[in-house]
């Protein structure tokens, strides 16, 4: 009787760490052919900017970063320089979810949600500082001018630095508002930059980024405005002589998905391209940064170009003048209005 009572314990120990281990063994199994069975999550990735510009090649580490993060998890193709749709048309492929992520100017998405517009008031932004401009836009005010392209079914990743913008003409020299006067200025189709060169007395030539070059070298438009980068990359110097340093206005990239698309996707996928969008970011700033003053200086250099920055004096007419243009531009909306102030109040400290 004892011999057959130790063997019935110890069968069924046995049995119990059998059980055990099977189940552990099943879960490890189940898990792993779950992961063998995950679909590879395409995405589609376009922008506007040459091969090579700061914008690019922070697209590029944003785009190895996620590779890193997920692996054959994901499978990215990245599309610069509008070689697959015009920046309209990626918009609206964004909408509706055939391309999954793409970089456009706030000027351009203004078009579908009018709230973001207030990054292109000129003179809101602080004059030469663009590290106060990082610290703001990357927080919470920020953040909450990005959740404003929830209305056009995007999610705002994070604002893309891409340079204070200059005027540039083909002969009459900017000094101050008067200078503006029956001048006509090539704009991206936006409110706010037609109601700036409108209040200044110019006529504003809304024209596409591929036009732009043609445009200014037939005389359709006189002049035109673009950060130092975007001028040199596109070689406009070629076709305007006057190159000004205004900071009226700064180049403020969108990096943006499609929202049901993103919203669709696992958690730690999300977190992943959050995750990589702030390092392509970071480095996108850091290749600004490295190659500005080269880009100054082929400028300088061009033959029958005069580059030189407004004075203080200048700067200061130029900011007295652009009320009308907050005042017409946001009327309409309280947040808009507010946005406006925080901002101002923001940069201010």
């Amino acid at each position: 009787m004892k011999k057959h009572k130790w063997s019935t314990r110890f069968v069924g120990v046995l049995l119990a760490v059998s059980m055990l281990l099977n189940g552990c063994g099943g879960a490890s199994a189940d898990e792993s052919q779950q992961a063998d069975t995950e679909e590879t999550i395409s995405i589609v990735f376009c922008h506007n900017q040459p091969v090579g510009s700061p914008e690019d090649v922070g697209a590029q580490a944003m785009v190895e970063k996620l590779k890193d993060k997920l692996g054959d998890r994901v499978s990215v193709e990245l599309y610069p320089a509008q070689q697959m749709y015009d920046m309209d048309t990626q918009l609206e492929k964004l909408q509706l979810g055939e391309i999954h992520l793409t970089m456009q100017p706030t000027a351009t998405v203004s078009q579908v949600v009018d709230d973001i517009k207030v990054m292109d008031l000129p003179y809101l932004m602080p004059v030469n500082d663009a590290k106060k401009i990082h610290e703001v836009l990357d927080g919470e005010l920020g953040r909450e001018a990005l959740s404003r392209l929830e209305a056009g079914g995007f999610k705002g990743l994070g604002f893309w630095y891409g340079g204070y913008k200059l005027f540039t003409t083909n002969g009459p020299e900017i000094h101050s508002p008067a200078d503006f006067q029956g001048l006509s200025m090539r704009v991206l189709n936006s409110p706010v930059l037609k109601a700036q060169y409108e209040n200044w007395g110019a006529q504003p030539v809304p024209t596409t980024y591929t036009e732009l070059y043609g445009a200014l070298e037939e005389g359709l438009a006189e002049g035109q405005e673009n950060p130092v980068q975007t001028i040199v990359l596109n070689n406009y110097q070629d076709v305007q002589s006057q190159m000004v340093q205004s900071y009226h206005g700064v180049m403020h990239y969108v990096l943006m998905t499609n929202a049901e698309w993103f919203n669709s996707l696992p958690e730690n996928v999300q977190e992943a391209i959050m995750e990589a969008e702030e390092y392509g970011r970071e480095k996108a700033r850091k290749a600004y940064a490295a190659q500005e003053s080269d880009y100054i200086e082929t400028l300088k250099s061009a033959e029958g170009v005069h580059y030189y920055e407004l004075t203080e004096e200048e700067i200061s007419v130029f900011q007295k003048s652009v009320q009308p243009v907050y005042n017409s531009q946001t009327a309409g909306s309280q947040w808009q209005m507010d946005c406006v102030k925080r901002l101002q109040e923001a940069f201010a400290e």
